[in-house]
C-alpha cells in the first residue's frame, strides 16, 4: 500500500502513519520527496484499507498496489489457465463451442438438440433446467426432470453438458445429476453464499459477468469461488445494460482483451444472451473470437418457433452449421483452432 502525505504534514501526522502500518505486522518505507513525502507499506497489505488512513490528519490519498483479487490476478501464475471439462480444453488454442437450447423442454427436443450439436461439430452441450426469469409467471424451467432430460440426450453422444444453478439448495441435485460445468448467471454473479458452495466443489464453473458489473467486480465475484480451493473458473461475457435499447444488451468486446490481462482464467462470450436475436449471433460471435474468446455459449433449437423461451434469439441447427464453418476461417487467422 502506498500512503501519500500532504504538504503541510506534520512530523506527527506521519508518526502516527508509520505507527498504524507497525501495529498491522507491516514496516514502512518513506520516500520525502521536494512537495511530498510517500509512505510505503511493506508485507501483506490485506490487512490494511485505504480508508483507515485517509481519514488521518496529513493524509492525501492511500491505495493498494496489490490487486484484491489474487488467486485469480495474473499475477499469481505465469501462462494461462486451461480448464478441463471430461478432458476438452477451455482456454487453450481450441476454440470451444457450446450449444443447445436455452430451455429444456421435452425428451424429443434434447434428443433432436443433441444430435444437431453434434453434427455441428460442437464439443459440450448447454440446455437450462432451472431459469431465472424477471417475470415469476414467465416459464421457470422443468427443474430436476430437465437435468435427466439434458443428461440422456448428451451423454450418449459424448457431450459434457453446461447447466445453470440459481439456488444453492439445489447443489447437491447437481452433483448426484453429475453435472459437468455449472454456470453461474448475470443475476446472481454477487450471490455470494453460492459462490462460496461452488468453490468447495471440483467442478468447472461459468460465471456470467452481471448486467451492470465492472470488470473489478466480475474479479472479485470469481475470487469467492477461487478462494474456496475450486479454481476451475471460466469467465464468460454476456452483454451490458446500458443506455441503448435496439438490442437486449451490449455486448462488451473490449472486455475480452481487458479481462485477459488481468486474469490467467479464461474468458468465453455469450453472443446470443448479448444481441438476443438470431441475425445477430454470427456476427457478434466471430467478432468474440477475433478479440481473443476462448469459447462461445451459443443457443440453438431444433425449432425456434417452437421454443418455450428466449426463441428470437435461438439459431436453428442449419445457421449453427453454417457459423461453425465460418468461425474456422476466424480462428484460422487469429491462429486458433475450432
Amino acid at each position: 500500500m502506498i500512503i501519500v502525505m500532504q504538504h503541510t504534514a506534520s512530523a506527527a501526522d506521519l508518526a502516527a502513519v508509520v505507527d498504524k502500518i507497525r501495529q498491522a505486522g507491516l514496516s514502512e518505507h518513506v520516500s520525502r520527496g521536494a512537495e511530498r513525502t510517500i509512505v510505503g507499506a511493506i508485507g501483506d497489505e490485506r490487512a490494511l484499507s485505504p480508508a483507515q488512513f485517509e481519514l488521518m490528519p496529513g493524509v492525501e490519498r492511500a491505495m493498494h498496489v496489490v490487486k484484491p483479487y489474487r488467486i485469480v490476478s495474473r499475477e499469481s501464475r505465469e501462462g494461462n489457465t486451461v480448464v478441463k471439462v471430461r478432458g476438452i480444453p477451455i482456454g487453450g488454442e481450441a476454440i470451444q463451442v457450446i450449444a443447445g437450447p436455452c430451455s429444456v423442454e421435452t425428451p424429443e427436443q434434447m434428443d433432436a438438440a443433441a444430435e444437431a450439436v453434434r453434427a455441428a461439430g460442437c464439443r459440450l452441450m448447454r440446455g437450462g433446467a432451472f431459469k431465472p426469469r424477471t417475470s415469476p409467471y414467465a416459464f421457470q424451467g422443468l427443474g430436476i426432470s430437465g437435468l435427466a432430460y439434458l443428461q440422456n440426450a448428451a451423454r450418449p453422444r459424448q457431450l459434457p453438458i453446461v447447466t445453470e444453478l440459481m439456488d444453492v439448495r439445489m447443489l447437491e441435485v447437481f452433483l448426484e445429476y453429475d453435472v459437468d460445468v455449472i454456470q453461474i448467471g448475470a443475476r446472481n454473479m454477487q450471490n455470494f453464499d453460492l459462490l462460496k458452495e461452488v468453490g468447495k466443489v471440483n467442478k468447472p464453473v461459468i460465471l456470467k459477468r452481471g448486467l451492470s458489473a465492472t470488470l473489478s467486480e466480475w474479479l472479485m465475484a470469481a475470487e469467492y469461488i477461487a478462494a474456496g480451493g475450486n479454481h476451475n473458473i471460466i469467465f464468460c461475457e454476456r452483454g451490458i445494460r446500458t443506455f441503448e435499447t435496439a438490442y437486449r444488451n451490449v455486448l462488451d468486446i473490449t472486455a475480452i482483451p481487458a479481462l485477459k490481462r488481468e486474469t490467467h482464467l479464461p474468458v468465453i462470450v455469450d453472443p446470443s444472451h448479448a444481441g438476443g436475436k438470431a441475425w445477430m449471433v454470427p456476427s457478434l460471435a466471430l467478432a468474440a473470437v477475433a478479440a481473443g474468446a476462448a469459447g462461445l455459449p451459443v443457443e440453438m433449437h431444433p425449432n425456434p418457433c417452437e421454443a418455450w423461451c428466449d426463441a428470437d434469439q435461438a439459431l436453428t441447427p442449419q445457421e449453427l452449421t453454417t457459423l461453425m464453418s465460418s468461425l474456422r476461417g476466424v480462428a484460422a487467422a487469429v491462429g486458433r483452432t475450432l
